[in-house]
């Protein structure tokens, strides 16, 4: 039996999923504090990267990162409890600006300025509306193996933001990588480690939150950690509608932007499936709409207050798969935890302060824990009289190329590298694809979800792990005794 609070407590009489379990007040702020951590850097790399290409100044930037912060806990919010019948998958789905859209908003920035983005995203969000439930119903065209392929491969392709978090500990590009900053990143991948291999029940659980904290403590020792950004943040900022420009309407920023949400959904939903294979609750068609409804509310809101389109944060996935909390609820706190930090902006400042290498220690185990749940799905699938392992190789192979070779499609047109810069998107195209030319479209093979269960996996009990310890402990000692044993009587 797992030791985990999942399998001992907290389940309502109501619920038949770990996915609708309610956790104890404490334990569900510590795990939704835990997936604020975990997507923080990347939630205001969005704001801060298309700010300083528009030329915002600094100020107008962070009231941008506040009002962002503020959007991503209501979307997330809405994602995971849900609205009525069309709002909301009601899965643990963490929502975030993506970056799926930063090239266009960037090139449309620089043209048209704060208000030519503004006025594309409130029409790519209403793009995203009208198209959701008909992208949705593609649903049937993932089966086991096209399901596991895109897992595996969202893991694998996010896989390079650890490495570049763990590098960005040096000052500047000529210390990218330096030694300080990958031993502290080591360091809190082992203490991660350790606290998931030995700890049981919730402190189990917050073996992220643990390292993260634990990292940067130890970060500050050797390496000063600059605390000006928030002393010199005011403490409460709301944020307004238009605050920065009004949303102007171009035709070619709207054609640009709602091309690239068709892009942002693909991958939406392969998170949505991803989260729903995790948590043991299968994404349907009407969860599919239901969630990209949300992204395109989102979206459209979004616009109105100059931010940018939004979409499920893939390492949030990772994280669900590590702990094992799969909870709604515990999504939805985090959500509120971020709409804390958009209203008061101290909060957001000091969370800004976690340096990157550690961050990347922590994001080797949740990004790699996504390729787990892919890899657990491949494993089910049958591979014999049929092309299965043809649409793994095709969907893995290809979809890495944009990861491994990041300048491959250069000499692309602009409009064209702008979907062949997603490795993600390539990989959901080809594997879709791959298995409807070389598997056909039979019932059988498109409906392999039928049968199956979808229980969640048990968490691994930490006891094996503790008894090896004790074990080799044991050993030791006897050992010494021993030695000592025989230097005592060759002395004699």
């Amino acid at each position: 039996m797992n030791e985990s609070a999942l399998s001992r407590r907290g389940l309502s009489a109501s619920s038949s999923s770990p996915v609708d379990e309610i956790l104890p007040v404490g334990q569900m702020f510590l795990y939704g504090l835990q997936h604020v951590l975990v997507m923080y850097a990347g939630a205001v790399a969005v704001p801060l990267v298309v700010g300083n290409a528009v030329g915002l100044p600094v100020e107008q930037i962070i009231l941008l990162i506040s009002a962002d912060l503020f959007i991503c806990g209501a979307a997330t919010i809405i994602q995971a409890l849900g609205i009525g019948r069309w709002l909301g998958c009601r899965l643990p789905l963490v929502q975030g600006c993506t970056f799926a859209a930063l090239v266009p908003m960037i090139l449309i920035g620089k043209e048209y300025g704060i208000g030519g983005v503004s006025g594309a995203v409130i029409c790519a969000g209403i793009f995203t509306l009208i198209c959701a439930p008909w992208i949705s119903r593609l649903v049937r065209f993932f089966p086991k193996v096209v399901m596991g392929s895109i897992v595996t491969l969202i893991g694998l392709s996010i896989m390079p933001v650890a490495g570049n978090w763990i590098g960005e500990g040096g000052s500047g590009q000529a210390a990218f990588g330096d030694l300080t900053s990958l031993a502290i990143a080591a360091v809190t991948l082992f203490i991660i480690l350790n606290v998931y291999t030995f700890g049981s029940g919730m402190i189990k659980n917050i073996a992220v939150l643990i390292g993260l904290v634990s990292g940067s403590f130890i970060w500050w020792l050797f390496k000063s950690i600059d605390f000006h950004l928030v002393a010199s943040t005011s403490w409460l900022s709301f944020p307004h509608v238009m605050r920065m420009a009004k949303p102007e309407f171009h035709l070619i920023p709207v054609a640009l932007l709602s091309v690239t949400m068709v892009v942002v959904m693909l991958e939406t939903m392969s998170s949505i499936m991803a989260t729903g294979d995790i948590v043991g609750k299968k994404a349907s068609a009407e969860t599919l709409r239901n969630g990209l409804t949300a992204c395109g509310l989102t979206t459209t809101i979004a616009g109105l207050f100059n931010l940018f389109p939004y979409a499920a944060f893939a390492q949030n996935v990772g994280l669900i798969g590590l702990t094992g909390v799969r909870s709604r609820f515990v999504v939805a706190v985090s959500g509120l935890i971020l709409m804390l930090m958009g209203m008061f902006s101290k909060m957001a400042a000091l969370v800004v302060v976690i340096p990157k290498p550690v961050l990347g220690g922590a994001g080797v185990v949740m990004f790699g824990m996504v390729v787990v749940a892919g890899i657990r799905t491949l494993g089910s699938v049958n591979y014999r009289d049929n092309n299965n392992g043809m649409v793994v190789a095709l969907t893995i192979g290809l979809g890495l190329m944009p990861v491994l070779v990041p300048h491959l499609f250069d000499q692309f047109p602009p409009m064209l590298k702008m979907f062949l810069h997603s490795g993600i998107t390539i990989g959901t195209v080809i594997a879709i694809l791959a298995n409807l030319t070389l598997n056909g479209k039979g019932l059988p093979l498109l409906h392999t979800h039928q049968h199956d269960s979808h229980e969640p996996d048990l968490l691994p009990s930490s006891t094996a792990a503790r008894r090896v310890a004790v074990r080799t402990v044991r050993m030791w000692l006897l050992l010494r005794k021993v030695q000592k044993d025989e230097s005592q009587t060759k002395s004699m």
